[in-house]
């Protein structure tokens, strides 16, 4: 069997009414009902989180001091590059498996599998990980035992299991519902970031600016040389903190804070007018929240020094340290709304991938049913549900946040490349919206992520080859035989160019 066999754009167009039978038998399509507002909504839920309200403290303090407004700079660039070429495909080829679909019509099944897997790992462990946060700070905020609620020293996180299933039943009970709670919490972080930024640069120094980028020095010595950068454990130069390699680590690692604007795209089946509204929403998520974390970072860096920032909750406590204590709790309560929003929208996208998995065949297909009254992939939601309630109660999994990143920008290079490849294969393709400088922009965009991605630690790049090994023997036992594909590659019904014929206009 062709392992690098792909679906034809066609294909891909009317795959919900393609086969009315099994449309009905599965409960049918996921209901249109979003417009550009909402996706942009969705956007910056899920990226307005753990990156502003913890990551930037930790980056800051131990790899890019004041320059940390650079490396969310660079970061954001490099989303914005990417984020041009998923506007065109998901323009184009509006779809609930966003780059895996994508992949699946450019480079073949085999690469899109793998994309798919990284996205679940994104999805799953980004999750977890803001569900412990989000203990965390409620925790923080009133005064709850650490035993159950702490990232540390409890057996149990009560307080990030709770959140998973309250936000998972959420997410079960159809996009609309979704879409209304996601709205309300985006717009309480949203007034609270601006509220940092103006009353925050009241009390900005221009001295803890200086120097903007600290002189860098050796890394700690302790397992160096797996907390490493690939780059430096390739070339052999010492390990570092601080300076342009510093900004570079720190910006590999805040990408985490753009991490999820591709979910998005995941939303392109049920969006009203996706030809307009996705290029719409995915840029319009970027450019607000680029512009929030970069204002929230020079006056969080502006207020005190970077060397006495916190790393568990360093935007609330910036206020703390300069005496508006009021202003601390404010923060940390929209923090909550923050995280709650970004953990929704992780779920819901986890949902859909799995949906568009099942619909081709490489997950079993009771994971693509949609529920009748509420239109969602009600078993691979709950299943996604059941996973990360699990992960974030019992695993602390905090350590583990590069693997977001690295996942994310995996993706984003499949994506990249897919734009350039569908202009060559596809040249009379209908592009609603095309992204500029073809193929400048996609190769920009390629290497940008991949020098971000040689930028995280040598030990993330371990867990995330062995991760990928684990999607792989899932395929090979079970996806590639059982894949609709599959069926199509047995009756020798594969055009010359390896795709599936497109379903009849």
């Amino acid at each position: 069997m062709d392992i690098t066999r792909k679906k034809s754009v066609d294909d891909v167009i009317h795959q919900n009414d393609e086969d009315p039978e099994a449309a009905q038998e599965h409960g049918g399509g996921l209901k249109k009902s979003l417009g550009v507002w909402d996706l942009i909504g969705f956007g910056i839920g899920i990226v307005i989180g753990t990156g502003i309200f913890t990551l930037t403290g930790v980056q800051a303090k131990n790899n890019a001091g004041p320059a940390i407004v650079i490396s969310f700079l660079i970061a954001g660039g490099v989303s914005l590059l990417a984020a041009l070429c998923y506007a065109e495909l998901a323009a184009a080829v509006p779809t609930a498996g966003s780059s895996y679909t994508y992949a699946y019509t450019t480079i073949g099944e085999i690469f899109a599998w793998i994309i798919a897997w990284d996205l679940i790992l994104e999805f799953a462990l980004g999750a977890a990980v803001v569900a412990r946060g989000w203990s965390g700070y409620i925790a923080g905020v009133f005064n709850l035992p650490d035993k159950w609620f702490a990232e540390e020293g409890s057996v149990v996180n009560i307080g990030a299991i709770f959140i998973t299933l309250v936000l998972g039943y959420v997410a079960l009970r159809g996009i609309r519902e979704s879409k209304w709670v996601t709205n309300g919490l985006v717009a309480i972080k949203v007034i609270v970031c601006i509220f940092v930024i103006a009353v925050g640069a009241f009390y900005v120094k221009t001295s803890n600016w200086v120097p903007f980028i600290p002189e860098a020095k050796p890394a700690k010595s302790s397992g160096a040389e797996l907390t490493a950068p690939l780059w430096q454990f390739l070339t052999g130069v010492t390990p570092s903190q601080f300076g342009v390699a510093g900004v570079l680590v720190a910006a590999a690692v805040v990408f985490f804070a753009y991490s999820g604007f591709e979910a998005v795209a995941n939303l392109g089946e049920e969006t009203k007018k996706p030809e307009r509204d996705m290029p719409l929403g995915l840029l319009g998520t970027l450019g607000i929240c680029t512009l929030l974390y970069v204002g929230v970072c020079l006056v969080m860096t502006g207020m005190v020094n970077y060397r006495d920032l916190s790393e568990a909750d360093a935007v609330a406590d910036v206020f703390h340290q300069v005496g508006v204590g009021w202003a601390g709790i404010l923060i940390g309560i929209a923090a909550v709304a923050g995280l709650s929003s970004v953990i929704l929208v992780d779920i819901i996208a986890m949902g859909r991938i799995g949906f568009a998995l099942a619909r081709d065949g490489l997950l079993p297909p009771v994971f693509r049913k949609v529920h009748p009254s509420w239109g969602t992939p009600v078993l691979m939601t709950a299943l996604t549900i059941g996973t990360v309630a699990l992960l974030a109660g019992f695993v602390p999994i905090s350590v583990l946040a590069e693997m977001v990143s690295i996942g994310t920008l995996f993706a984003f290079v499949v994506v990249s490349i897919a734009v350039i490849v569908l202009r060559k294969t596809q040249p009379d393709m209908k592009r609603p919206f095309r992204t500029p400088l073809v193929p400048f922009v996609p190769i920009l965009a390629t290497l940008c992520c991949l020098a971000l991605m040689a930028s995280l630690a040598v030990e993330t790049w371990i867990r995330f080859l062995v991760w990928l090994a684990i999607g792989l023997l899932v395929y090979f036992f079970y996806g590639r035989k059982h894949a609709r594909l599959a069926k199509v590659d047995i009756a020798g019904e594969l055009t010359q160019d390896g795709t599936i014929p497109g379903s009849p206009q």
